[in-house]
């Protein structure tokens, strides 16, 4: 009787200890998660309380889906470049003078058409007097199920959150380790023990140095997916046949959104689309159907320009800089040198000059 009285003393106890220790936890749980969240809101690394007139944080994270809508947001800039990596090495600095305009690059990684959209249209809600809008265009823009819900996003998170006009939801979404590693880094930062991962305009040279070109090297990367041998870049001839049926089929449902973006900037707003280079192997091959249906793909951009009064610069053809191997990286990514050489044909246009005479740029719009 002893025993089995200790026993029920003993369980009785745990009986009675056990919810005091759940809200203990619960209790201790809750402050960690509040200490960690007051840290976040502090230091704020995506700038989610950023507005017109603030600076944006110093940009810690290489995802510029995360580090972009801050600068957009701050208003210390009123021109930018959209698109995706073969983008990126446009520097902001030089357009700027040029333009005389204030420039950040928002070119993003791998971005869809609707990411690329979604970041546009912050950008014309935000900015008050938007001055240049330089937008890059993508064969991805051209692929008939852009538009499909599957094809919105990347691997990379997206955080929509940032790119509406609400902010009582911005700051739950940021409990989580990723952005508690960025609120890190932004502090060590701020200590001097860490640099910026971005420039503040958005800018970065993503490519290797300038003085490791190796030629060599960069011809196993652009032809890599034909066996490491450069493939027939001659005009295919006779040409496909393509049927009228064919082509009546065809669609581009992704441009609707370039022209929904263009559309709702201010007139006044110079508009340039660009389509850039990339290595002749990365196109489709001339006298194609694929070829054929990128020009009509092309086609409908010169009709959205010709609409939203922009200018298009079509650098995605055979040419020189398309075919020379030297120009690449990759299939997609060009050495600085094209980048310095695409600013200046971009400020001779943006400043309503001639078009450069170059068999590497075909120009189609109004000049100002």
């Amino acid at each position: 009787m002893a025993n089995e009285h200790a026993t029920g003393v003993v369980l009785g106890g745990a009986q009675e200890g056990w919810p005091r220790w759940t809200l203990t936890f619960a209790l201790a749980a809750l402050t960690l998660a509040a200490m960690l969240l007051g840290f976040i809101v502090v230091l704020d690394p995506y700038g989610a309380r950023v507005r017109a007139g603030q600076p944006a944080r110093p940009l810690m994270d290489l995802n510029q889906r995360f580090m972009y809508p801050q600068i957009v947001k701050s208003g210390a800039f009123d021109s930018a470049v959209f698109g995706t990596s073969t983008m990126r090495l446009l520097d902001p600095r030089i357009l700027s003078e040029g333009l005389s305009a204030r420039f950040a690059n928002l070119g993003m990684n791998a971005a869809t058409p609707w990411e690329q959209a979604q970041l546009a249209g912050l950008f014309a809600r935000k900015v008050a007097s938007p001055n240049t809008v330089i937008w890059g265009i993508d064969q991805t823009w051209c692929e008939a199920d852009a538009t499909d819900e599957a094809r919105r996003l990347t691997p990379r998170p997206f955080p929509p959150w940032l790119y509406d006009d609400s902010a009582w939801n911005d700051w739950p979404k940021q409990l989580n380790f990723t952005t508690l590693e960025i609120a890190l880094r932004l502090a060590a930062h701020r200590l001097g023990l860490q640099p910026q991962r971005l420039r503040g305009d958005g800018y970065e040279v993503f490519t290797p140095p300038e003085g490791t070109y190796d030629l060599a090297r960069a011809r196993s990367h652009l032809y890599r997916s034909y066996g490491g041998h450069a493939p027939d870049l001659a005009p295919q001839a006779p040409a496909v046949a393509v049927s009228s049926a064919e082509r009546a089929s065809w669609r581009f449902p992704a441009l609707a959104w370039l022209e929904q973006g263009l559309a709702t900037f201010p007139a006044a707003t110079r508009r340039l689309i660009v389509l850039p280079p990339v290595h002749a192997s990365a196109m489709p091959r001339e006298g194609s159907a694929a070829w054929q249906r990128f020009e009509a793909c092309k086609a409908g951009i010169v009709a959205i320009a010709a609409r939203q009064n922009a200018v298009v610069a079509d650098y995605a053809h055979p040419s020189p800089l398309t075919r020379q191997d030297s120009n690449y990286w990759d299939p997609a990514h060009y050495r600085l040198p094209i980048a310095r050489r695409i600013e200046a044909d971009l400020i001779a246009l943006g400043r309503g000059g001639a078009a450069p005479t170059d068999p590497a740029l075909s120009v189609i719009g109004p000049h100002r």
